[in-house]
């Protein structure tokens, strides 16, 4: 999270802009949202069974990965720079244990809180630089030590094998148009001793395609295809600790 990051979300209406426009209903990073949440529970389940295991979700701005696992997990913890954004998590239901992190500086430590554990991570790396992804990794690899530990989970939000890559050159340079192909982030993951063993995607269409009914159609239809994950614009990874 950068100092940036940290800033935005001092501002209570840009905290209220994200929750309540960003993901309105119906809105596209609110049916993202929806089937992620539909894929995690699922995971939780397979991964976890009766063990429900505690969560760590790092940059957890509102919430949203919290309260896509109530009642799946024994305990919550949330990490974030901004208290503001942690205060709107606990306003709007999410129920976790807040823990404020300074925006640089040493890797923050989880709580500890046993295991097995989920380590969860939402719309960050596109939104940081390659040394505030390395510590976010950092904080991973601390509360996941061993593959028996549990298991991570990572957005990326801007996936540049997808449809979206096409308005890269127009974009060049704009912060907010950052991407990540699925080697930069299966690289990342490495660095801090992770594999990948499973990749989903969520959307085959950017927001700006959204409202066109046609587009959302075709959206549906190509996300059944075997293979469709690696051209997704919204990719989840889950990966398991492997080696320090």
């Amino acid at each position: 999270m950068t100092t940036d990051y940290t800033k935005v979300f001092q501002d209570t209406d840009a905290v209220e802009k994200y929750e309540n426009v960003t993901y309105a209903p119906d809105s596209y990073a609110s049916q993202i949202n929806e089937r992620q949440q539909d894929y995690l529970r699922t995971l939780v389940a397979r991964e976890f069974g009766p063990l429900a295991p505690v969560q760590h979700d790092f940059a957890c701005g509102t919430g949203r990965a919290i309260r896509t696992l109530h009642g799946l997990v024994r305990e919550a913890h949330g990490y974030d720079t901004s208290a503001e954004m942690m205060a709107k998590a606990a306003e709007v239901g999410s129920r976790a244990q807040w823990h404020q992190v300074a925006p640089d500086g040493p890797v923050p430590h989880p709580v500890p809180a046993g295991f097995p554990a989920i380590v969860t991570m939402f719309r960050l790396l596109l939104n940081v630089d390659e040394a505030i992804r390395d510590r976010a990794l950092a904080f991973a690899a601390k509360a996941l030590p061993t593959a028996e530990s549990g298991v991570l989970v990572v957005e990326n939000h801007g996936n540049a094998d997808s449809v979206r890559h096409l308005r890269a050159r127009r974009h060049k340079g704009e912060r907010w148009f950052a991407e990540l192909s699925h080697e930069q982030v299966a690289t990342l993951l490495d660095r801090h001793g992770f594999v990948i063993v499973e990749r989903r995607g969520f959307s085959m269409i950017t927001p700006s395609l959204h409202g066109n009914p046609v587009a959302r159609a075709a959206d549906a239809a190509m996300r059944r295809m075997p293979g469709s994950d690696a051209y997704a614009v919204n990719v989840l990874y889950t990966a398991r600790r492997v080696h320090a």
